[in-house]
């Protein structure tokens, strides 16, 4: 199988657009040590054929047009596409707004929780889909589930879903119920085991985390590979960088650094490899001379990057 990281940043992608922090401006104005990344999306191909992707994001035209395997063949139909399926885990802006951009009445289907599916029904914008072409079927919430394209012919691609501690989508916040997680409820967040049928290795992909308990650790052990929510160093990054008043709780998403952080916690997970992706714009491992970078590599992990490519 492999697996390819289509987008490596948050929200906003890294540069983001309106964003003049000093990291941002170091990748705009290319600086030694800091590559451009797009936002948060995972694809996987277990037959040389069949694509499936995990999370589509607000550019998945560019990821497309950067990924030769996810073009239309050179002999193919005039509209054709590998992409046979797209796995949504969670109703994030930047893991949902790019399904607009595959409007053009392609065959494909949508896996989500069913909680992510009545997002999607509620906001009418993505009946551009098209029901007739774009099949939307639900995702246990824990569970495994073979992936098939829109004819029900298998990719090659299983998946297995389990509940991660997350956040209802920011444009979904009930503000009056601040305390009970702004109307955050089961299946507004899952993590993804990625398998093949029959084989022994898998990946894990979790983009969006607030935590991480014994029963986490526990499903991880052993993975052939972990992609895990690197969102921010800090939990208060965004506050001393002055670029926001939210902490990365406030956003859930867990820091990376820290006795509470995702190294440490992860620390004694055996795992192949574990990479750090859905980085924000102003966490420092996206500078490559950093010392916070150096410290995530000392501790066994990668920093994602847009083109990564790993075999399973």
């Amino acid at each position: 199988m492999l697996l390819n990281v289509l987008g490596s940043a948050a929200g906003g992608g890294f540069p983001q657009w309106n964003c003049n922090y000093r990291l941002s401006r170091a990748v705009r104005g290319g600086e030694e040590g800091f590559r451009p990344r797009t936002q948060s999306s995972l694809a996987a191909c277990a037959n040389g054929r069949d694509w499936v992707l995990f999370n589509a994001s607000p550019d998945i035209r560019s990821q497309i047009a950067a990924t030769p395997e996810l073009q239309p063949p050179q002999e193919g139909a005039l509209r054709a596409t590998p992409i046979r399926a797209v796995v949504l885990t969670n109703a994030d802006v930047d893991h949902i707004a790019g399904l607009l951009s595959l409007r053009e009445r392609e065959r494909f289907v949508i896996y989500a929780t069913q909680r992510v599916l009545e997002v999607l029904e509620q906001n009418t914008i993505f009946n551009v889909l098209d029901p007739q072409y774009v099949d939307r079927r639900p995702l246990p919430l824990e569970g495994v589930i073979p992936i098939a394209d829109s004819d029900g012919r298998p990719t090659g691609i299983m998946v297995e879903t389990f509940s991660v501690p997350g956040k209802i989508a920011l444009f979904l916040e009930d503000v009056d119920r601040a305390d009970d997680g702004f109307g955050t409820e089961d299946g507004d967040t899952v993590g993804l085991r990625i398998f093949e049928p029959d084989a022994a290795s898998s990946a894990f992909y979790i983009p969006g985390c607030a935590a991480v308990d014994g029963s986490l650790k526990t499903r991880l052990t052993g993975a052939a590979c972990l992609f895990f929510d690197g969102t921010v160093f800090t939990d208060d990054e965004m506050l001393d960088a002055g670029v926001g008043p939210k902490t990365g709780k406030r956003m859930g998403h867990l820091q990376i650094s820290g006795p509470q952080g995702s190294m440490a916690l992860l620390a004694d997970v055996p795992v192949g490899r574990r990479v750090y992706v859905h980085i924000n714009n102003t966490n420092p491992i996206l500078d490559e001379r950093s010392p916070e970078h150096r410290a995530v590599r000392a501790n066994g992990w990668e920093v994602g990057h847009d083109g990564m490519e790993i075999r399973l």
